[in-house]
C-alpha cells in the first residue's frame, strides 16, 4: 500500500512521543548515576542536571565502608531469593489446582481468594496477629508474611486454563499418571514463561519492600537494603535540619564538617540505589523475552 503524508506525519509524531517517554523513563536512572559519581554539594544544591559535577567516589567509598549496607544487602539477596522460591511453591499448585474445572468446590475456593484481595481486617489487627505468632523480629519474617499473592495466582491459574491443552493431561491419566505426576511432569515442564514472569514480579516486590520491614522488624541486624537506604537518607536530612546557624553555636570547621557529612548521606543515597538497582538490572535481560510472553497470557482466543 501506498503511504501517504498523513502517515509519514503520523509515524513521526509517533517516533517523537516515544523517544519522550523513554528519555522520560530512563532520565531518573541516568541522574542517579551521575550523581553518585558527583561531589556532594553539587548534589545537594541541585546542580547537577546531564553530567557530573566534580567526579568523586566519595560516596560509593563510605557505602563500601558502612557495614549496615553489606548486611542490609546481603538480608535482600536471602529474603528475595528464599522468599520468591517460597512464594513460587505456593502460587504454582494453588493456581493448577483451580484451573481443573473437575475440582469439587473450585467456586467457592475461587471466590475465597478473590474475597481477601478486596477486604482486609487493617494494620493493627495484622500486626497484633504477626505479634501473636510470634512473627516479630524473627530471620523468616518478612518470607514468610509476603509468601502469596492472589492476582499472581490468578495470572498463573489463567495461563494453565489457557495455554496447556487439557488433551496432554487426559493421555497422561490414560497412562495412569497420577494428578501430583501430572502437575510435576507437565504442567511445571511447560511453565518456563510464567515461572519467570512470577519470580520476576515477586523478587522486585520483595526487593522494594520497605514498609513490612518498617512495621515488623526492629533489629537493625535483619534489616532489608531499603530500610538502609531509608534510615541514610533519613540520618542525612537530620544532620542538616539539626544545624544551629547562630552565630558563635559551633566552628567554622565543626559546620563545615556536619555540612559535608549530610551532604555525602545525601550523595550516598544515589550510590546506594543504583547499586540497590544493579541486580534487577542485570536480571530482566534474562527473562525479558518470558515475561514478553507471559503478559500475552489470554489476549487471544482459539
Amino acid at each position: 500500500m501506498k503511504r501517504t503524508h498523513t502517515d509519514l506525519l503520523f509515524d513521526i509524531f509517533n517516533h517523537m512521543l516515544m523517544v519522550i517517554i523513554l528519555f522520560i523513563m530512563l532520565y531518573p536512572l541516568y541522574f542517579t548515576v551521575i550523581a553518585s559519581f558527583s561531589e556532594p554539594v553539587h548534589v545537594a544544591l541541585g546542580r547537577v542536571t546531564l553530567l557530573p559535577r566534580g567526579f568523586t567516589l566519595d560516596a560509593y567509598r563510605n557505602v563500601f565502608k558502612n557495614d549496615q549496607v553489606w548486611t542490609g544487602y546481603l538480608n535482600s539477596l536471602i529474603y528475595v531469593s528464599v522468599g520468591t522460591l517460597f512464594n513460587l511453591t505456593l502460587t504454582l499448585p494453588a493456581a493448577y489446582v483451580l484451573s481443573k474445572k473437575k475440582l469439587h468446590g473450585r467456586l467457592f475456593f475461587s471466590w475465597y481468594f478473590l474475597f481477601t484481595m478486596f477486604f482486609g481486617g487493617g494494620l493493627i489487627p495484622f500486626y497484633l496477629l504477626v505479634r501473636d505468632l510470634d512473627l516479630l523480629n524473627k530471620p523468616y519474617t518478612l518470607i514468610v508474611l509476603g509468601g502469596f499473592s492472589v492476582y499472581n495466582m490468578i495470572v498463573t491459574r489463567i495461563y494453565y486454563q489457557t495455554t496447556i491443552p487439557e488433551e496432554l493431561f487426559e493421555s497422561a491419566r490414560m497412562d495412569g499418571c497420577s494428578d501430583f505426576g501430572q502437575f510435576t511432569r507437565i504442567a511445571l515442564p511447560l511453565s518456563t514463561p510464567i515461572i519467570a514472569v512470577m519470580a520476576l514480579f515477586f523478587g522486585v516486590g520483595r526487593w522494594n519492600d520497605f514498609f513490612s520491614a518498617l512495621i515488623f522488624i526492629s533489629n537493625s541486624k535483619l534489616y532489608p537494603l531499603q530500610m538502609v537506604l531509608r534510615n541514610i537518607l533519613i540520618q542525612g536530612r537530620t544532620a542538616l535540619a539539626s544545624l544551629d546557624m547562630s552565630p558563635g553555636s559551633v566552628s567554622d570547621e565543626e559546620l563545615l564538617y556536619i555540612t559535608r557529612k549530610a551532604y555525602l548521606a545525601e550523595a550516598m543515597k544515589y550510590a546506594l540505589i543504583f547499586i540497590a538497582s544493579a541486580p534487577l538490572l542485570a536480571a530482566y535481560p534474562f527473562v525479558q523475552k518470558h515475561f514478553v510472553r507471559g503478559v500475552m497470557i489470554g489476549s487471544l482466543k482459539g
